[in-house]
């Protein structure tokens, strides 16, 4: 599903790319890079998951570490 519901929580200050290659910063072939402090709470540097396109975006499947970081993240954001 695209768009707002009760069950989402927007995640803020997030910025997406798309990166093409280039030598002065190591890319090698083009690529998406989604940068958050939020999501890195979330997914660790190096960690890899599932990543697929539906209607209205891209959905990204969280592994069990992940997805006990972000019930984390989830509480602490309910009780503020």
């Amino acid at each position: 599903m695209s768009g707002p519901a009760k069950s989402k929580i927007e995640i803020k200050n997030v910025k997406v790319y798309i990166h093409k290659k280039d030598p002065l910063t190591n890319s090698r072939i083009m690529h998406i890079d989604i940068e958050s402090d939020e999501l890195n709470k979330i997914i660790k540097d190096k960690e890899a998951t599932y990543c697929a396109g539906k209607p209205g975006g891209v959905f990204i499947g969280l592994k069990k570490e992940m997805l006990e970081r972000a019930k984390k993240l989830v509480e602490e954001k309910e009780k503020s």
